[in-house]
């Protein structure tokens, strides 16, 4: 792996995982010595999280964490509805049946892994992505994927802002598994009709979130 590759895939999972918080100063001599490349690579891995809204240059300060805010929520969900019920419907048309029979059986039960001694839901999380990533490969879409890949990470962001619960997980969960049950049918559009209430629940949680002090 290139350095500035390297320096970019530290950098970017550090941001998407909050070990680097939003404001946070990005100094190219700081991070060369802590990442051991050159500046160079510091430059060009700055460069590529700055084309994805993931760093910004600040008057004063150089470049820095992008903030996130759920100001903006309204708008992240009006490009993932487009691009996700468009994703399900691919997948149902395009899918392995089997592969989404099976998610489906363990999105069912994903209520188990959601638990208060879990506060970080990290089983979960995996299998949702799992779903993320069988619905990608079923969609046969470089484009779409690219896309949906790049509005994944501000959405992780996004939801650390949230004040998830369990509750409201295991109704995701259960979202995700109509979901996943409507694609191995071959029904685009219940695929499509599942994932909007999905996107719909979502959003009022985070924003309900936002107004509960």
């Amino acid at each position: 792996m290139r350095a500035s590759e390297k320096a970019y895939t530290t950098l970017r999972n550090d941001i998407i995982h909050w070990r680097l918080a939003p404001g946070a100063v990005l100094a190219e001599v700081e991070l060369s010595e802590r990442l051991g490349v050159s500046r160079t690579p510091i430059r060009e891995a700055l460069a590529k999280l700055s084309a994805e809204g993931l760093a910004e240059p600040q008057s004063g300060r150089g470049m820095v964490v992008s903030e996130i805010s759920l100001d903006h929520l309204e708008e992240l969900f009006e490009l993932r509805s487009a691009l996700e019920c468009r994703a399900a419907e691919l997948a149902a048309r395009r899918g392995d049946p089997a592969v989404f029979h099976a998610l489906h059986r363990e999105l069912s039960n994903a209520g188990e892994l959601i638990t208060d001694d879990d506060p970080t839901r990290h089983d979960y999380y995996r299998l949702a992505g799992d779903l993320d990533v069988a619905v990608d490969a079923a969609v046969g879409n470089h484009y779409l994927s690219q896309a949906l890949k790049s509005l994944r990470v501000h959405l992780v962001r996004v939801r650390r802002l949230s004040k998830d619960n369990p509750a409201r997980l295991r109704d995701a969960a259960r979202e995700h598994a109509a979901i996943a049950l409507a694609i191995a049918n071959g029904n685009p559009a219940v695929a499509s009709a599942a994932t909007t209430v999905h996107l719909d629940n979502s959003l009022r949680h985070l924003l309900g979130s936002r107004a509960t002090p």
